[in-house]
């Protein structure tokens, strides 16, 4: 089906859906690269009056990347909860954009309608948004997720503990894990992205945090982000693993890059449901994902990057994991060129993932070429903070000495806490108080360094062993 909108006389035709959906989506230059953005300002404008008339109907009809050849496009259509979507079948692009910032749409509403909205759906709604209308919707939606504490509660903000290492340093990872403890960081999840996807190598870093977490018990998860082949392993030797970890894409050619499809995440997920490690709750995915990740494979299909993005929401959806995060900078300014496009993709991708019922988080950065800084990082971060963003990374300095990009660091979660009223998640925050780590004791930071130091020093001499 085409579509079109007149301005000053001039018609502006667009072939179909997939076409539309790119024109109408806010200017990035990984759209430019591939080719699909609009021409001008006020085709662009054109493109989302036109995109404001489409029903929502119209995106279970007309798949933009076609049924028999998409294993994605399958998932999201055959999986599509009629019952949910019932709510807001009747009605177009526009006007769901306007229920969903009416008092109408509230947090048990936004619920009821997951199931029933398709990633294109979200898609398509977000480019006719406004940063803060994104923030507005955003904030409203609850999803929660539980393994050894409860991440996502209104009130509540989470992190996860990232302290890489270029070699994989077991002393190197411990003292970085141990800094981000004492500043209240680690309550999503201990992760590490090890250097290598030696098999031997993750497994002594799952065996470290697992001391680690033990030595001090910590009521958290651990995570090495290493391939989910290496992972599902590692799990079938019996190594201590609590989340599988995966990146994914929006296309089944783009997982296929990844070396990975549907049926081998399944059989991740059910391996690692198995080992049953989880005390408050069993979700054990953690997936991560990134706009641009489509294009940079050459397997978008010719779908605009922010559109093809929400499709790997659907994959993290099916297997209910404890986190998901958009790693929205990490590709480069060939994608997202600067601050203000960094800005915006993030608040999409976050919006979007919460309107499907995602646990989303943001990894809030930039690589060190493309137009940023770390003020447009503290802005980025404000304005999550704002909208809800369940966690985001904790990084020594927020410099990623393995990954070689800009992040956001241990006292950036401490500034969003205090200046938001934020709490860390309630079993991890009673763990940080039991310790005297909660953000009222900091007096006894020093005592409190001088007495995990003695500790961390036994702990490196255990860890000489593994």
């Amino acid at each position: 089906m085409s579509y079109s909108f007149k301005v000053r006389n001039i018609n502006y035709h667009f072939a179909d859906l997939k076409t539309l959906l790119a024109k109408a989506s806010p200017y990035r230059t990984g759209d430019v690269l591939a080719g699909i953005c609009a021409d001008s300002y006020e085709e662009r404008v054109a493109a989302q009056i036109a995109l404001a008339d489409v029903p929502l109907k119209a995106f279970l009809n007309e798949a933009i990347i076609p049924y028999e050849s998409d294993e994605i496009t399958r998932l999201i259509i055959d999986s599509h909860n009629v019952t949910s979507f019932n709510g807001v079948s009747s009605l177009t692009v526009g006007e769901f954009r306007d229920w969903l910032l009416s008092d109408e749409a509230d947090t048990a509403a936004l619920k009821t309608i997951e199931a029933g909205i398709t990633p294109e759906m979200a898609a398509a709604v977000s480019k006719l948004m406004r940063n803060q209308d994104l923030i507005a919707v955003a904030k409203k939606c609850e999803v929660v997720t539980r393994f050894r504490n409860t991440i996502g509660l209104k009130g509540h903000f989470s992190t996860r503990l990232q302290p890489n290492h270029p070699t994989d340093d077991l002393k190197g990872i411990a003292a970085s894990m141990i800094d981000g403890l004492l500043y209240g960081s680690g309550d999503a999840v201990i992760g590490i992205n090890p250097a290598t996807d030696s098999p031997a190598v993750v497994l002594n870093l799952l065996k470290l945090i697992d001391t680690v977490r033990q030595q001090f018990e910590i009521p958290t998860q651990s995570c090495v982000l290493s391939h989910i082949t290496t992972t599902l392993q590692l799990i079938n030797s019996g190594a201590p693993v609590d989340l599988c970890f995966q990146s994914i894409g929006g296309t089944e050619l783009c997982n296929s890059s990844f070396g990975i499809n549907l049926a081998l995440i399944d059989e991740a997920y059910q391996a690692t449901l198995s080992l049953n490690r989880g005390t408050v709750g069993q979700n054990v995915m953690y997936f991560e994902t990134g706009q641009g990740s489509e294009l940079s494979a050459n397997a978008h299909h010719g779908v605009d990057q922010q559109t093809v993005e929400a499709r790997a929401y659907a994959v993290a959806r099916k297997f209910k994991p404890l986190l998901v995060n958009s790693v929205v900078g990490f590709i480069g300014p060939e994608y997202l060129y600067d601050g203000k496009q960094i800005i915006r993709a993030a608040l999409e991708d976050h919006f979007c993932g919460k309107l499907l019922g995602l646990p989303m988080g943001v990894d809030i950065c930039y690589t060190n070429h493309a137009e940023a800084d770390q003020d447009d990082m503290d802005n980025l971060l404000t304005l999550l903070g704002v909208a809800g963003c369940n966690f985001i990374m904790g990084i020594p300095g927020s410099d990623d000495i393995m990954l070689n990009y800009q992040s956001t660091s241990f006292h950036d979660a401490l500034y969003l806490r205090k200046v938001l009223g934020y709490r860390p998640a309630p079993e991890f925050e009673q763990w940080l108080i039991k310790q005297g780590i909660n953000d009222t004791n900091y007096k006894n930071r020093n005592e409190l360094h001088e007495f995990m130091g003695t500790d961390l020093k036994k702990l490196l001499t255990k860890i000489s062993g593994i």
